[in-house]
């Protein structure tokens, strides 16, 4: 059965990742996602990051699966035109162009509503679309910088400042903007009437923090020390032979982590037999939790605490997670055959639904790979797309995919 968005047409005019990453949620949930590419610089920049042996690059194929491809140069004389026509009718439209790009170069909302007036013209910036840094160039780190998530990751105000090890705001951007696209497709379903989406990586960033790591900036009528660190030990514990986490937070499993560590006195320790005590004196709590944790090891740990009912996982390098039972039995992962770059495993989405699931219809396209067929359904005829084609609008990468 067709996913629940199809017959929504989107058109992608963004590249690197957040876009894309939107992009493909709403392509893998059933929509007709045409990626726009500019062939003079050979498309989107993530086609060509760590390539290996001449096929796509994984950057793009885990971030384009499900799309088609069409490349105009937008500086052609004819390329603007025909990409309108092209948008005749889109339900969606995502750009990343930095701000006032669009406007200048003819892509701007008022623009597309002259062709698809129902449409969700959606913008996806770095920093934001007016103030100081609107303009500047911008990069996932620099966004985990600004936003404190650094200074998050690093556990206190006061510690050196660090980056989270994968590009979140990049992808949790993608996430909110393709939630944010779905309610408003709902909200002009009951309205009849379309609308502008502003998504800026760095408030993606600020809203996600806040509701779990602000709580110093939260109540402004009372004074607040600075954010100090939950604990100088991180909730990742080493073994005889390896790693576990650990976690405990109600009395009941406090109580069983005792008893599995063998460990019962600690029960009777003054500065842990409350809530607000084990947090006060988080740090004594978690190296004695360490200590105790040395004496055996990965799997004997694991074996009794789950026994015991105590919360905690053992730590999976990349090459071990895919085949741990956990992953296995969810079917997050599953494996595809792509023309050009071979066998692929990718993860699904993580939403599974009952009646209208996840289709793979196609893998990463290749540059162009789709452009005769988008063409030719917006109403070009043969002759208009050879005419175009000889022209240099789709590019050589574009006629050399044909």
């Amino acid at each position: 059965m067709p996913g629940p968005l199809h017959g929504v047409r989107v058109i992608d005019l963004t590249s690197m990742i957040s876009g894309p990453a939107a992009a493909m949620m709403l392509a893998d949930q059933g929509a007709d996602v045409i990626k726009v590419e500019n062939p003079v610089d050979g498309g989107d920049h993530t086609r060509h990051v760590s390539n290996h042996d001449g096929r796509l690059a994984t950057s793009f194929l885990n971030n384009n699966r499900n799309k088609r491809s069409l490349t105009l140069d937008l500086k052609h004389p004819e390329g603007l035109a025909t990409l309108l026509r092209v948008a005749e009718g889109a339900d969606v439209l995502l750009q990343n162009f930095r701000p006032g790009v669009a406007e200048r170069i003819g892509l701007g909302e008022e623009a597309l509503r002259k062709v698809a007036p129902g449409i969700i013209y959606t913008s996806i910036c770095g920093f934001g679309f007016t103030g100081p840094y609107a303009a500047k160039p911008v990069y996932d780190p620099l966004i985990q910088a600004l936003s404190g998530l650094t200074t998050v990751q690093a556990g206190s105000d006061r510690e050196r400042p660090r980056l989270v090890r994968t590009i979140l705001p990049d992808k949790l951007t993608g996430v909110v903007a393709a939630q944010a696209i779905c309610a408003a497709l709902y909200a002009r379903e009951k309205s009849g009437e379309g609308q502008a989406i502003n998504i800026s990586m760095l408030d993606s960033v600020v809203a996600f923090l806040w509701g779990s790591d602000m709580e110093s900036q939260t109540l402004m009528d009372v004074e607040v020390p600075q954010q100090e660190a939950q604990s100088f030990i991180d909730l990742i514990y080493e073994t005889a032979d390896g790693y576990i986490s650990v976690a405990v937070q109600q009395d009941k499993e406090w109580k069983a982590l005792c008893h599995a560590l063998d460990h019962p006195e600690w029960l009777e320790d003054e500065r842990f037999k409350t809530s607000s005590g084990r947090h006060r004196n988080i740090n004594a709590r978690l190296q004695m939790t360490q200590d105790a944790l040395m004496a055996r090891p990965a799997a004997e740990w694991i074996a009794r605490l789950e026994a015991a009912g105590v919360p905690s996982a053992p730590v999976l390098r990349r090459s071990e997670m895919i085949n741990h039972p956990q992953i296995e039995a969810n079917g997050i992962l599953f494996e595809s055959v792509h023309p050009g770059s071979g066998r692929l495993r990718q993860a699904r989405p993580a939403a599974k639904f009952s009646r209208t699931d996840f289709e793979l219809v196609r893998g990463g396209a290749e540059l162009g790979e789709h452009t005769d067929e988008v063409l030719a359904e917006a109403g070009f005829s043969a002759e208009e797309i050879a005419r175009l084609r000889a022209s240099g609008l789709f590019g050589d990468a574009a006629e050399a995919a044909q």
